[in-house]
């Protein structure tokens, strides 16, 4: 795969019918179909429909790939989304759909089922392997693992995006910026084995947050005051889905950087071995 003239030359394009101005993309952002899976039927939606919505690229069960925006053009994907507190990720992602059901709902019986929000029963090892899962982000339900070969397409892929566009910093999911909101993708999708073998280096965020950010004197202390009786601290200053650990209301932790992150001020602070990021807001420096 290579990207030439902001597509990939040896993926199939065909435009979409909504597609916006021009972006420079920084993140690519990983969705499920949520549709049926019969070859096509997900891209032909997305290419043409009523409600506005269009993607850049649509990655078929099969592995097989269509490219329907130019990653330099502006496509509807992601809706209301926030990644590390800068709002309207399509102003700035490149948006990837994986040909999936989304999130099923069980049903008594075996062998393994799911019903598909649009009514139609998938079983296990006919249409694909499901698996019955939980988790704080996607709630529980029963999914359909992604094959090998979508994997596999979308590791090329996002190799060649990162290859071609410099401005390319990093991947995440559709419910890491749309939190609460977006379950895409499912839990049984391997990002960070793909976010490894597409970046290879230290993770972007823990960059952002480092380079946005200043020292704090040697010796700086505050102490935690929330209304309630524990704060998150977090892996990066952001309310992406990133808590590392909760501290308890009152506590006093060292504090080792600050910054201001779409408009918010954060401390990096020191707890319980860790080091993560508390909002401003809930601490007295001392």
């Amino acid at each position: 795969m290579r990207l030439e003239d902001h597509r990939i030359i040896d993926i199939p394009f065909n435009a979409a019918q909504h597609m916006g101005g021009a972006i420079t993309p920084e993140v690519l952002i990983l969705h499920d179909t949520a549709g049926r899976l019969t070859r096509g039927n997900s891209a032909a939606y997305l290419r043409r429909n009523d409600v506005g919505v269009s993607v850049h690229f649509v990655v078929e069960r099969d592995g097989s790939c269509e490219q329907q925006v130019p990653t330099n053009r502006r496509a509807n994907h992601a809706g209301k989304s926030t990644y590390h507190g800068r709002s309207g990720c399509n102003e700035f992602s490149i948006g990837i759909e994986i040909v999936n059901p989304g999130k099923m709902e069980p049903i008594d019986g075996v062998p393994l089922r799911g019903l598909a929000w649009w009514g139609q029963i998938l079983t296990d090892g006919l249409e694909g392997d499901l698996a019955v899962k939980a988790t704080p982000e996607h709630g529980s339900g029963v999914w359909m693992a992604y094959t090998e070969a979508q994997i596999e397409t979308v590791t090329a892929l996002a190799r060649a995006l990162f290859s071609g566009i410099p401005t390319l910093r990093d991947i995440r999911t559709h419910w890491y910026v749309s939190p609460g909101r977006k379950v895409d993708t499912n839990p049984l999708f391997p990002l960070e084995q793909v976010r490894n073998r597409v970046l290879g280096r230290d993770d972007p965020a823990d960059l952002v947050a480092e380079s946005g950010s200043i020292p704090m004197p040697a010796v700086t202390l505050a102490r935690v005051a929330t209304a309630g009786s524990r704060l998150n601290m977090r892996r990066w200053p952001s309310f992406n889905p990133n808590v590392i650990a909760g501290i308890p209301n009152g506590t006093v932790v060292p504090v080792l950087r600050s910054g201001l992150f779409d408009g918010r001020g954060w401390l990096c602070v020191q707890y319980d071995g860790l080091e993560g990021w508390i909002s401003e807001t809930y601490a007295q420096l001392l």
